[in-house]
């Protein structure tokens, strides 16, 4: 899938492991975010790179989702992180990422989102909360990680936030085989 950008292409597809050091660079610029080990990265270029998602223009990785199907309940799709580099920030890539990753089959079961968000985060509330409206999904936030119970007083709270339901896949493909985004919750 391809997105259009001040005239500049930007392609969805999930990682590699040769991205996990563009990916780790990626989040490194992209505060608030936690930093995470390039080992880390690697990872999630490898063991979850059916449940991420990353953005390319030009070549190089303007963007990245990381996720996972929660073992407990592979229902819910886990968002790890959102990055977006701030040449491609305010364009609503963030929400074309998590439609492109509910689009794949290995989410085809997936019914509800979770994330978690420090409330200080106003641009990935934001992002989250529009990405819910604008498919009719239903959000809320609840406690979760304390600073000081969980954090030892070094992070901020995180939040748990939840969407969905998201309903069943039912959903009409594109003549490529895709299913285009406005379609996503039809």
């Amino acid at each position: 899938m391809c997105s259009k950008y001040s005239g500049e292409a930007i392609e969805l597809r999930p990682p590699h492991p040769e991205d996990g050091a563009e990916l780790h660079r990626l989040v490194n610029h992209c505060p608030p975010l936690d930093e995470n080990s390039l080992y880390c990265n690697l990872l999630q270029c490898t063991h979850f790179r059916h449940t991420s998602v990353l953005a390319v223009m030009n070549g190089e990785v303007v963007g990245a989702i990381t996720g996972y199907l929660l073992p407990a309940h592979p229902g819910t799709l886990f968002i790890w992180q959102v990055a977006v580099h701030e040449v491609a920030r305010g364009k609503g890539l963030a929400r074309q990422m998590l439609a492109n990753l509910l689009e794949r089959d290995i989410c085809a079961e997936v019914t509800h989102l979770e994330t978690t968000v420090t409330p200080s985060n106003d641009a990935s509330r934001a992002m989250f909360a529009g990405f819910a409206r604008e498919f009719g999904l239903s959000f809320e936030y609840q406690d979760y990680f304390q600073r000081d119970t969980h954090f030892n007083g070094q992070h901020e709270a995180e939040e748990l936030l939840r969407i969905g339901p998201i309903p069943a896949r039912t959903r009409p493909q594109s003549s490529t085989g895709a299913v285009r985004p406005k379609e996503l919750f039809a």
